[in-house]
């Protein structure tokens, strides 16, 4: 019997609305994917939101569900479409309408790691490809759907936090010089993913725990946020990209000495997000 596609960790008792997620933390590198790839352990890695599960471990404890995947982002990455495969790694994929995100090589199996480092020495047979997408990305994706209709069924909403990281020098384009970066980044997919009160709160809960925050640049969310938000539904979805140098060594993707007060950090801002979700909370206009 194979390894599970992911990891689910309940509540004793659901009592909000709100779902947490970390489709890129998984860290099941199989010997034979190994085996596959050109690149060092200490490399592949380099793509892997690493011990983000381990910084939101605490939702449980306020009610919510984690849902954690197993496999790293670099065999499968759950925040892409099953159609979004590369015909630059995979035999026999015909090219479609353009996709920037398949064009540079991270498509559901990505061709390369952070940098544009190549994954593998070749091509993938179609059959691979499939394979992963049928054990590994649907059943991660049918049990995220099962427990926003659950939260839907309990609470008359759902409202997913799909929680990233991101490299300390992601925003080094985009900030200003003698301006502190930011070190979260919120996406709503500039409000067609969440309603805005619901984006509040979230934006609240991170700012009330002293981090800085910006909203939907250069992150506004991938096909996560697209495919589950849908708030004229009351079905919310926003995606958090934090700072990895905030709590790990990215050279070594090692937990530095930060690690155990910003993951108490973090449980203050699961308190106030999870709070958001017992309450009725009006939707902004759509």
């Amino acid at each position: 019997m194979g390894k599970p596609a992911f990891h689910l960790h309940l509540p004793a008792e659901r009592t909000t609305s709100v779902v947490f997620a970390s489709p890129h933390s998984g860290r099941d590198y199989a010997w034979s994917f190994m085996m596959k790839s050109v690149l060092d352990e200490r490399s592949i890695r380099s793509s892997e939101d690493a011990f983000v599960d381990i910084l939101f471990a605490d939702a449980p404890g306020f009610g919510a569900p984690l849902l954690v995947a197993t496999a790293p982002r670099a065999f499968i990455d759950m925040n892409r479409g099953a159609e979004e495969l590369d015909p630059a790694l995979i035999e026999g994929v015909r090219k479609i309408a353009h996709n920037p995100r398949v064009a540079s090589g991270l498509g559901v199996i990505p061709r390369v790691v952070s940098n544009g480092r190549a994954i593998y020495r070749g091509k993938l047979p179609m059959k691979e490809a499939e394979a992963r997408i049928a054990t590994h990305w649907q059943p991660y994706h049918d049990t995220l759907q099962k427990l926003l209709d659950e939260s839907h069924a309990q609470f008359g909403e759902a409202i997913l936090l799909d929680c990233h990281s991101m490299p300390h020098e992601a925003l080094e384009s985009i900030s200003q010089f003698g301006v502190p970066r930011a070190e979260v980044v919120i996406g709503d997919r500039f409000g067609a993913a969440a309603g805005e009160a619901i984006v509040d709160r979230v934006e609240s809960a991170f700012l009330n725990a002293g981090l800085r925050v910006v909203r939907n640049a250069p992150f506004a969310g991938a096909y996560i946020t697209q495919h589950y938000g849908r708030p004229s539904r009351r079905q919310h979805a926003i995606q958090i990209e934090i700072d990895r140098s905030l709590y790990m060594n990215e050279q070594l993707i090692r937990p530095n000495g930060n690690f155990s007060g910003f993951k108490k950090l973090i449980g203050q801002v699961i308190s106030e997000i999870t709070e958001a979700g017992r309450k009725t909370v009006p939707l902004a206009a759509e």
